[in-house]
């Protein structure tokens, strides 16, 4: 039985500039899985570089209040939302409250740095 806990995860600042913390990821644990699993923290008033991925990617919220932005559309995202991000799409999220985002991210197939792009032109 594998059970990952959350604090026992390292973490570390993402190339799109927010927290995270990997739970689960197909190369760093023997695990039959497809998609990697990490929550990610983006603080009060803090925005991520814009980045897109090869892969599809989920967020999910569990705390906080932001913005989504996908390619040219841009909504209000609260604890309860699922995101659908798909592959090669500009997306980066804004924390517009003032508490900390928090959020899972699930990536499909599995996170990889090859499959990232960022842009740092905002």
């Amino acid at each position: 039985m594998l059970i990952r806990r959350l604090n026992d995860c390292e973490e570390f600042v993402a190339g799109d500039g927010s927290l995270l913390r990997e739970l689960l990821h197909p190369d760093k644990q023997a695990i039959a899985l497809r998609y990697s699993l990490a929550q990610a923290v983006v603080l009060p008033g803090q925005t991520c570089l814009p980045h897109a991925l090869k892969t599809s990617e989920v967020y999910y919220i569990l705390a906080g209040e932001g913005e989504m932005h996908i390619d040219d559309e841009v909504q209000k995202v609260t604890p309860g939302d699922a995101i659908y991000i798909p592959p090669q799409a500009r997306q980066f999220i804004h924390n517009s409250g003032t508490e900390p985002l928090v959020f899972i991210c699930i990536v499909d197939p599995a996170w990889r740095v090859e499959d990232e792009i960022i842009y740092f032109d905002q």
